[in-house]
């Protein structure tokens, strides 16, 4: 799914792609009916129109009475008053009808593919750029959501009309019924050429646009980066270069459908006038009434009106075809890492979890030839805190990853309260555990939201009582607003030592009997580092922890020290029988504590 991979993808055959839309329309069933109906009725008094002004011209005009012949016409104006006020309202309830749907429709679509994505394992967002998901989401949503609000109703409703129109040419004018048909043979042909090359520049359009939202996403959440480096210039440049491209992609897929345009008009024109010349021809040799011209005329109007607008909505239907197409391909993406088909949780354990990792063999599914873990297996106590120490790339990161599911291993399996976690529902699974990563995220919301996202029913009280244990309390009162200070986004207002406090206390608060630490104290300076520590400790009573440190200081105390080292445990015991070993860690603690 990554914007390379869009580009080289086949454009949609055909609007069937739009079946993919069938699931979300299925639930409206009623106002779709509703809407069908209304666009009937709009239609039937759309196609009376005709026949009232040939009885108008016909009978309305006949009587040489002058009084009688104004009540005549009265009358007959009056019939084409009703008509024009029912063809009114009908379409009044179709618009509304068919607008509710296509804003229902697309709500319901953009909420399933943002709650999909949110279900994707790690392994999507590997080969998937966020600004591309962001652009199926808006701009893709947008175009599903005009072609079920408006466009699709506008071609329902011209298919009745020109069906119905045909019909009536039919009844009324077989001969020139039969001449129409032939010269809509000659614009729908080269209309189905035309159609074909713009239903293949609407997708490459479209996957250009996700192109160009990729790069700004990417750029907009690392500012700091790219100033820092003063590369504004050049990625304005890159960003012009994405643009570019996406808009000489627009201009050959409008270029395509500006010809389509003036072709349907030209044809459609030439159809108007083909009739209205054949209908004069039968008023001439007394075959038809000047108020069956009229008809015939209005008739072929309806109808070359409809192919017209027809041509219209298969374009925009092309589009759309892509943009479902899109959607459905990203709603049929499906996770790695499943919840089981009969789940288990055991009950929460009072003084910790118990884990066991097995035989673990992991690699990367974007680095299939490089091993992150190999025959990794470690046996942790409830209640036991265990460090995993060694040189960046070790496999540390990776534990934790498998141990939260994010991956499933190739090899091996992992327990957790003596039940392997393939088993738990990944709901129940990571509820279970606490995390403070090493670059903690910090959302879009205040200083208590951002802590209760730990655990959403927490009260005031509990939230404070985290911040406090955590030593964040101190800083937060100072801001703005205290606890309600909007915190800005990615926690912009904070500085990394605050936003490790803020995830510290988020994880407190959500009280697990698994914590797992990720150099949860590294952006801390020293003085902050020791509070935060104590309160760590404090965390880590009655509960199992998992440490990832590579500042050797803060993991001397714990219970177990298990060294990596290309993915394998190449030492594991305290901080001081390993130093007394004399292997690799006694080399990291003799290099970190002399200096």
């Amino acid at each position: 799914m990554s914007s390379a991979s869009a580009a080289d993808r086949p454009a949609a055959r055909s609007p069937t792609s739009l079946r993919g839309l069938l699931p979300f329309l299925r639930p409206y069933k009623p106002q779709i009916a509703l809407a069908v109906l209304f666009l009937v009725l709009a239609a039937a008094a759309t196609l009376l129109f005709p026949v009232a002004l040939r009885h108008l011209i016909d009978a309305g005009l006949v009587d040489r009475n002058p009084g009688a012949q104004a009540m005549n016409l009265r009358g007959h104006f009056l019939a084409l008053f009703g008509v024009a006020v029912a063809l009114g309202l009908f379409s009044a309830a179709r618009f509304y009808v068919v607008s509710w749907l296509g804003e229902r429709v697309s709500a319901d679509l953009r909420n399933a593919v943002y709650s999909h994505v949110l279900r994707q394992s790690p392994q999507f967002f590997e080969t998937t750029q966020t600004g591309e998901v962001l652009s199926r989401l808006t701009t893709d949503t947008t175009l599903v959501q005009t072609v079920v609000g408006s466009s699709l109703s506008m071609g329902l409703r011209n298919a009745v009309m020109g069906l119905g129109a045909l019909g009536m040419l039919v009844w009324s004018h077989p001969y020139v019924m039969f001449q129409v048909l032939l010269v809509v043979a000659f614009v729908i042909l080269p209309a189905m050429w035309f159609g074909r090359r713009v239903r293949r520049l609407s997708r490459a359009s479209q996957d250009r646009v996700a192109d160009s939202s990729a790069i700004a996403a990417e750029v907009l959440n690392a500012i700091p980066v790219v100033q820092s480096y003063a590369a504004e210039d050049r990625e304005s440049a890159r960003f012009d270069r994405s643009t570019q491209s996406a808009f000489l992609t627009a201009v050959r897929r409008s270029r395509a459908r500006a010809a389509l345009v003036a072709f349907i008009i030209i044809a459609n024109a030439a159809l108007i006038l083909w009739g209205l010349y054949q209908g004069t021809q039968a008023v001439m040799a007394g075959q038809l009434s000047a108020g069956q011209l009229g008809q015939a005329v209005l008739y072929v109007i309806i109808f070359a009106g409809a192919v017209a607008v027809l041509g219209e909505v298969y374009g925009d239907l092309l589009r759309a075809a892509g943009a479902s197409e899109r959607l459905v391909e990203l709603l049929a993406t499906k996770s790695p890492v499943q919840d089981p088909t009969h789940p288990q949780e055991p009950p929460v354990p009072a003084g910790g979890s118990s884990l066991v990792f097995h035989k673990l063999g992991f690699r990367y599914p974007s680095r299939p030839d490089q091993p992150a873990l190999d025959d990794f297996s470690l046996f942790v106590q409830p209640g036991q805190t265990v460090a995993l120490v060694g040189p960046s790339g070790a496999g540390k990161s990776t534990v934790f990853s498998l141990l939260l599911r994010f991956y499933d291993p190739q090899s091996g399996h992992t327990e957790l309260d003596g039940l392997p976690i393939d088993r738990w529902p990944l709901k129940g699974l990571r509820e279970r555990i606490g995390i403070v990563p090493q670059d903690p995220v910090i959302f879009s919301s205040s200083a208590i939201d951002n802590i209760r996202y730990g655990r959403p029913d927490a009260s005031d009280e509990e939230v404070r009582a985290a911040a406090r244990a955590a030593h964040a309390e101190e800083f937060i009162v100072r801001l703005p607003e205290g606890y309600d200070t909007f915190l800005g986004e990615r926690g912009v207002r904070l500085s990394g030592g605050q936003r490790q406090r803020i995830a510290i206390a988020r994880a407190m608060l959500k009280n697990p009997p698994l914590l797992l630490l990720d150099e949860a104290t590294s952006a801390l300076d020293a003085q902050s580092e020791r509070l935060v520590q104590a309160a760590l400790e404090a965390a880590m009573r009655d509960r199992t922890t998992l440490v990832i440190a590579h500042r050797l200081a803060t993991v001397q105390r714990a219970d177990h020290i298990v060294v990596l080292d290309h993915g394998r445990i190449v030492e594991q015991g305290t901080h001081a029988s390993l130093v007394a070993a004399g292997g690799t860690y006694a080399g990291l603690a003799a290099l970190q504590f002399n200096s």
